[in-house]
């Protein structure tokens, strides 16, 4: 689960709900002073949200870039239905595509779109299902296919207890496998806090669904390599959820641009935030 390092939106962004031909979404909007270089939708993985993309949005946009980042549908404080359906991963990757519409309807130009993790999975299904909507692509922390089987099996876990208890129960039971004291103390104040309420506002079906997805995903990246589009895989130097040497052999599939950031694991947007703004606007600068 990603730890956002604080809260508090910088002076440059803005919390609202975007209105899109697929409904609502909760995103946090970043403005450069001047006008865009470029506007940038960012996508979060599982159990996350916007908040995940907080410490990114001065510096890109300082750089002088838009950044959107948004909680997909059933996550934190985007609404969802009760229903698995709802969250098939073709359903997720055309509520990218109408979200970049909405974002792009002013300027008319497609966007840099960055999934991390589960995102990258469902940014990658939105590129496939219409490639002409972005101008790149940034799988971050995401692999080639499912996760590794010791996340498998837990997810699986997960996926077990949802069916059965409560969001708070769960909660209470993910505490337990993992010691509150080590978590917290790595966890900012109000943080820890934050991660519950964010874990109850989250739609059980679509922590369902999207688990499934991250178990069962197929290799896709034949089909990735065949679009023509620019693509950037980046990743921490560890990862639990997909062994960096399969992020470097995804990455040379795809031609793609390969940066790995010190110091970080899986979610390097969190953990090592400015020398992964530097490497998001070296690769986006580079497209000219």
């Amino acid at each position: 689960m990603s730890r956002p390092p604080f809260l508090t939106l910088p002076a440059c962004a803005r919390a609202y709900r975007l209105r899109t031909s697929r409904g609502e979404f909760a995103v946090h909007d970043a403005r450069p002073a001047s006008a865009a270089r470029g506007t940038v939708l960012l996508v979060p993985g599982f159990t996350g949200s916007k908040e995940d993309f907080i410490a990114l949005l001065e510096p890109l946009a300082t750089a002088g870039f838009r950044v959107v980042a948004v909680d997909g549908r059933g996550q934190h404080e985007t609404p969802g239905p009760r229903k698995e359906a709802a969250y098939a991963l073709d359903e997720l990757a055309q509520d990218v595509l109408a979200q970049a519409t909405a974002v792009s309807a002013a300027v008319e130009d497609p966007v840099h779109l960055l999934g991390h993790s589960l995102g990258g999975l469902i940014a990658r299904a939105a590129v496939l299902r219409d490639p002409g909507a972005f101008a790149s692509l940034t799988i971050m922390s995401s692999g080639p296919a499912a996760i590794s089987a010791p996340q498998r099996a837990r997810i699986k876990l997960l996926i077990d207890a949802l069916t059965v208890m409560d969001m708070e129960s769960v909660w209470q039971a993910m505490r337990e496998l993992d010691p509150p004291e080590a978590a917290d103390a790595a966890t900012p104040p109000g943080v820890a806090e934050f991660l519950r309420q964010r874990w109850l506002g989250t739609v059980p079906e679509q922590l369902i669904v999207t688990g499934r997805q991250l178990t069962d995903e197929p290799d896709r990246v034949d089909e990735l390599a065949a679009v023509r589009l620019r693509i950037h895989v980046l990743s921490g130097e560890a990862d639990y959820a997909w062994p960096v040497p399969l992020m470097d052999e995804m990455a040379g599939r795809l031609a793609a641009r390969r940066t790995v950031i010190e110091g970080a694991g899986h979610s390097p947007n969190t953990e090592r935030a400015h020398p992964t703004a530097e490497a998001l606007i070296g690769f986006w600068r580079d497209l000219g």
